[in-house]
């Protein structure tokens, strides 16, 4: 495939990946320093909002400035102040933590939009499979991350997690090579504008909501299933490393449902993967630890994962504006989104265990599954 050969798409992929390698090992370092399950609730809702609610800010800037700034200052912000992190201690430390993630911000929509484009130019319009290889390099970072993490902390603590901002620096430092033309982002012809702004109300509510019942659900799994596997009497290993089989199977479901939904109806994908994503968590909220885990968490990331690059691509095409500002709403909505239910699903694992949050999260996907047949194309 052209597109892997591509160097602007392999390096925004790679810095991709490196990106959501620092945002999965939050939850592992907040589990890892001890922070009960309303404290890592709190603490990735507040990171999950500052990554979130500036993407459309970000992504509005890319589209008038060019992507290089803010697709490499990205990478090199989180390199920062993830550093800072480890360095500092207590909640210093944790602000630190919580500043990184506008790196994560400002890469998110610049990097959507730069995969679209060359799956346009490379793939013969295939810009959902294009853009759902770029989500997937970022779900195997949530992949590695927390197994990495995981490992890095049982072993060698908190020194050794140096390591990842040491092969990040070089990363973002490559994609400010490849990114020296910084050519602003295409805008939408007038016409096209004008069907954008006749989608009607009633598309845009459907697919946000679509959009924060996949989002929450992904949310409570990536952020609570590490504590409850530790609830259980695993260690840092175990626990790491479930946390990456369920974004190991995201990253999975998300190139699967990108190559399906440029063959077959996007709706149609979408409602598909819902209703099986329904069946692996529910099993997963009877059955304590087992290990069967090991097949049923990933294949529960997979399900969920598979609709992501749909609803981005969905987005470009009918928010008004440029393709940077349309990727920044949805991915902040849907980052927000998720946050803002975590807080809540955080405060019920507390009081009622994490088995009620999976009863809950199935009855999630199972109504995000019916409501996906009222998706456009």
């Amino acid at each position: 495939m052209s597109l892997f050969f591509d160097s602007i798409f392999s390096y925004v992929a790679l810095s991709h990946f490196m990106v959501d390698v620092f945002n999965a090992s939050r939850p592992v370092l907040l589990t890892y320093l001890g922070l009960s399950e309303s404290r890592i609730a709190l603490f990735s809702t507040i990171y999950i909002w500052a990554s979130a609610l500036t993407q459309p800010l970000f992504g509005w800037a890319s589209d008038r400035i060019g992507p290089r700034w803010l697709a490499a200052g990205g990478v090199l912000w989180m390199t920062v102040f993830f550093s800072l992190t480890l360095a500092l201690p207590g909640d210093l430390g944790l602000g630190c933590l919580i500043i990184a993630a506008f790196g994560s911000s400002a890469f998110h929509p610049v990097g959507a939009v730069q995969a679209t484009l060359r799956g346009r130019e490379l793939m013969k319009g295939r810009e959902t499979t294009s853009t759902s290889l770029f989500f997937t390099a970022g779900q195997m970072g949530h992949f590695i991350g927390p197994i990495l993490a995981g490992l890095i902390l049982a072993y060698l603590k908190i020194p050794g997690m140096y390591i990842l901002p040491l092969v990040s620096i070089p990363i973002g430092l490559a994609l400010m090579s490849q990114l020296k033309h910084n050519h602003p982002h295409p805008q939408p012809a007038k016409a096209e504008s004008a069907n954008r702004a006749r989608a009607g109300l009633a598309f845009i509510l459907v697919l946000a909501t679509v959009a924060a019942l996949q989002s929450w659900a992904q949310a409570n799994m990536v952020n609570l299933l590490p504590k409850y596997i530790k609830d259980l009497g695993q260690g840092a290993t175990v626990y790491g490393s479930m946390a990456g089989l369920f974004m190991g199977g995201s990253a999975l479901g998300n190139v699967l449902g990108g190559h399906f939904a440029d063959r077959y109806p996007k709706r149609i994908v979408t409602s598909i993967v819902f209703l099986l994503a329904a069946i692996p968590i529910f099993i997963t909220s009877r059955i304590g630890w087992s290990l069967w885990l090991y097949a049923l968490i990933p294949m529960a990331g997979a399900f969920t994962g598979a609709v992501l690059s749909i609803l981005v691509v969905l987005a470009q095409r009918i928010i008004p504006g440029g393709m940077a500002l349309a990727s920044g709403l949805i991915l902040g909505f849907i980052f927000s989104s998720g946050a803002l239910g975590l807080l809540y699903t955080g405060h019920l694992a507390e009081l009622h265990g994490f088995p009620y949050v999976l009863t809950l999260t199935t009855w999630m996907v199972l109504v995000a599954s019916p409501l996906a047949l009222f998706l456009k194309e």
